[in-house]
């Protein structure tokens, strides 16, 4: 059985100097965009990432300063990145919970407007940890029965989530073979902000963390206005700040 498509899926890996979405930066993306007719286009860049990459972060992916010295930056490339996944649902190993939300949070820095209106995300990881709870070189081995050379190469670890894909749902039957049947799968959640500060609670946008979890946000900004100058102000990332901001307006319009 192969993957069923009704528009493009792009798989995802970024390298990055870090896992801090707010403060780390990509210095590798690698997209990996399966057509409806199942053929495949890639696309792979270094990226500079104006700032020091640590050597925590060098010994895991490879990547040194001097390797992207002279690569554009993300905002110099953002564009080009942009349309080669506008119209595709997006895919990758974790990806709901790092690469999605840092590749948005790029965008905002370069000031590119990147809608996920409408899009579904289809993470591997989830699939695979909900049947077999294991990492991506131990996926692949399993699924795929290769080993996985070149591992946190960017591009080799977004094709390898290909793979893995394809060969999940040629052995669960259950998970179906499209998008949607996968997403219904897994469970994912209704998402408002990729760094899960807020979520949706029957339908209702609420606090995910601190001395508010659980309440509507529409009723914390109007009960203690302050704390929407507190978040803007703090370590958050600019994705959770836009979300706010946007049921801020949206509860003034309502005035």
């Amino acid at each position: 059985m192969k993957l069923s498509l009704s528009r493009p899926l792009a798989f995802l890996d970024l390298e990055t100097t870090g896992i801090n979405i707010s403060t780390d930066r990509i210095v590798e993306i690698a997209i990996v965009k399966i057509n409806i007719d199942g053929t495949k286009q890639v696309k792979r860049k270094l990226i500079n990432p104006q700032m020091p990459i640590p050597a925590g972060a060098t010994e895991v992916h490879g990547i040194t300063d001097d390797m992207v010295k002279e690569a554009p930056t993300f905002k110099q490339v953002a564009n080009e990145i942009k349309q080669f996944i506008e119209g595709c649902d997006l895919g990758g190993y974790n990806s709901n919970r790092f690469d999605i939300p840092m590749l948005i949070e790029e965008f905002l820095r370069a000031g590119i407007d990147f809608s996920v209106e409408g899009k579904k995300f289809v993470d591997v990881q989830k699939v695979f940890h909900l049947m077999e709870q294991r990492t991506l070189s131990a996926a692949y081995k399993f699924y795929c029965n290769k080993s996985l050379d070149g591992a946190h190469s960017a591009e080799v670890d977004a094709t390898a989530t290909w793979e893995v894909l394809e060969a999940q749902i040629e052995r669960y039957p259950q998970i179906g073979d499209t998008v949607e049947s996968i997403v219904k799968f897994t469970g994912e959640d209704d998402i408002v902000d990729f760094a899960r500060r807020f979520i949706k609670d029957k339908g209702v946008e609420v606090f995910n963390f601190g001395k508010h979890k659980g309440k509507p946000v529409v009723q914390v900004l109007k009960e203690e206005p302050q704390y929407y100058d507190w978040m803007m102000k703090g370590d958050f990332p600019m994705n959770t700040k836009q979300k706010l901001t946007e049921i801020l307006n949206r509860t003034l319009l309502k005035k």
